[in-house]
């Protein structure tokens, strides 16, 4: 299974885990299961119209997902998923 990874400052979601195993052979899919064990996280990834948020970056092995094929990328069992929001300052 591909392994997802939580920076620190959205571990308090999922059960203050850094990293764990997720099931899905796209990254909708791989969300799709994230969400069934964490639907609080549902709104800081989604918009209200079911969008994948602009702040919120995905990326497979280190590539970004836009740079790929999005939500559609197709997944090994071997990948590793990072799910992060961006962060603005100044």
């Amino acid at each position: 299974m591909p392994i997802v990874r939580f920076p620190a400052l959205m571990k308090f979601y999922v059960d203050n885990q850094s990293e764990f195993s997720a099931h899905g052979s796209t990254i909708a899919e791989l969300l799709d299961d994230v969400l069934a064990r964490y639907p609080v996280l549902k709104p800081h990834l989604f918009d209200a119209n079911g969008d994948l948020r602009r702040h919120f970056n995905i990326f497979v092995n280190g590539v970004h997902v836009r740079d790929l094929d999005g939500l559609e990328t197709k997944l090994n069992e071997e990948d590793r998923v990072i799910l992060m929001a961006s962060a603005a300052g100044g």
